[in-house]
């Protein structure tokens, strides 16, 4: 069975969006930031004061080895975790790959003052640097299935966009008709 895996910029929707899908569809819903905060049991921003990015890059990589092997399931990806291209690989292996899309100036106005974003936070000009970041991780955003635009959307405006998509019925049609 495929799971679903969503990428996108921070506060995109990844993780409310994937709650949703994972709640109609019954299915395990895993988010990458989350898993990481328990195992090392401090918030995001805290991994990335005490060991940095580089090292906080090489957690995700044992998270997205674990999730590699989960079937039927709902996965939620922290931002940057596309900019290692087998991140990606390997959850495509039993996935389709959902990318959520916002500009720059969407992103700003959802995250602006949340105090868990710790690249946003240490940033001196966050439209700027934001659109920046958006225009350096394209690429690894563009190395997907499907993409959604998110802006102007509601989270379960979003879920039905993606239940819409043709390639996600004819997955989800192919599992029902293959279930024992």
């Amino acid at each position: 069975m495929k799971n679903f895996v969503l990428t996108g910029f921070m506060g995109t929707g990844k993780t409310t969006v994937g709650k949703l899908i994972a709640k109609k569809l019954n299915r395990p819903f895993f988010d990458t930031d989350e898993m990481i905060e328990k195992q090392l049991e401090t918030s995001i921003s805290e991994i990335f004061k005490k060991v940095g990015e580089k090292t906080f890059r090489e957690y995700e990589i044992q998270v997205v080895s674990v999730l590699s092997n989960v079937e039927d399931s709902v996965i939620s990806c922290g931002g940057g975790l596309v900019l290692n291209k087998n991140n990606i690989t390997s959850l495509r292996k039993n996935g389709i790959i959902i990318n959520l899309y916002a500009s720059a100036q969407h992103i700003l106005n959802r995250i602006g003052e949340d105090d868990n974003r710790p690249i946003i936070k240490k940033m001196l000009h966050p439209f700027d640097e934001i659109k920046k970041l958006l225009i350096q991780r394209k690429v690894a955003y563009d190395n997907c299935d499907l993409t959604i635009n998110t802006e102007g959307l509601t989270p379960e405006q979003v879920a039905e966009k993606i239940f819409s998509n043709s390639a996600v019925n004819e997955i989800l049609k192919f599992e029902k008709k293959n279930e024992i």
